[in-house]
């Protein structure tokens, strides 16, 4: 049955809606709760669109055997890269005495102020307001929900590489 549902275009579809729903939600949760988000937010939510964005292009082309494979590397590697962010954001608001206390430059600011090497390695370096914890959900962290939900995907477009889809 699971195949019968998640095989081919449907199971890409559910991956892109999942990933854009997750940005949805963050971005329903940034206004509700007149949140700003961090550097290491942004690249969260920039590498969940990328992993949806893949997934969606899956979709839309269909794959056979080869293309189920060299689609589940590409969204294994984006996912894989959410996993990095979240897992480092987690690291810095278990941290924060590590990191710098006061807030550091926006995500904006640092792309257009450096070079994309020096903005990315600020980015990933975290700020101050990395360290921040301004919201939980059932006691998890943004960026451990974010972990969590990276991983899930992983998991799902492994599956998805192995299901068979009926011609």
């Amino acid at each position: 049955m699971f195949n019968k549902l998640f095989a081919g275009r449907s199971g890409y579809l559910l991956g892109f809606l999942i990933s854009f729903g997750l940005v949805g939600f963050a971005l329903y949760i940034q206004q509700k709760h007149h949140l700003e988000p961090c550097p290491l937010c942004i690249s969260q939510r920039i590498a969940f669109m990328g992993l949806g964005v893949l997934f969606l292009i899956a979709a839309l082309h269909n794959p056979g055997v080869v293309g189920r494979r060299i689609y589940g590397l590409l969204q294994v590697l984006a996912a894989v890269t959410g996993i990095g962010i979240a897992a480092r954001h987690a690291w810095i608001q278990a941290n924060p005495d590590k990191v710098m206390a006061e807030c550091g430059a926006g995500f904006d600011y640092i792309m257009e102020t450096f070079p994309l090497k020096k903005a990315l390695d600020l980015i990933f370096k975290g700020t101050g307001e990395c360290s921040a914890i301004d919201w939980t959900l059932f006691g998890f962290t943004i960026p451990q929900l974010s972990l969590i939900a990276f991983a899930g995907l992983t998991v799902f477009a492994i599956l998805l590489v192995f299901l068979k889809r009926k011609a």
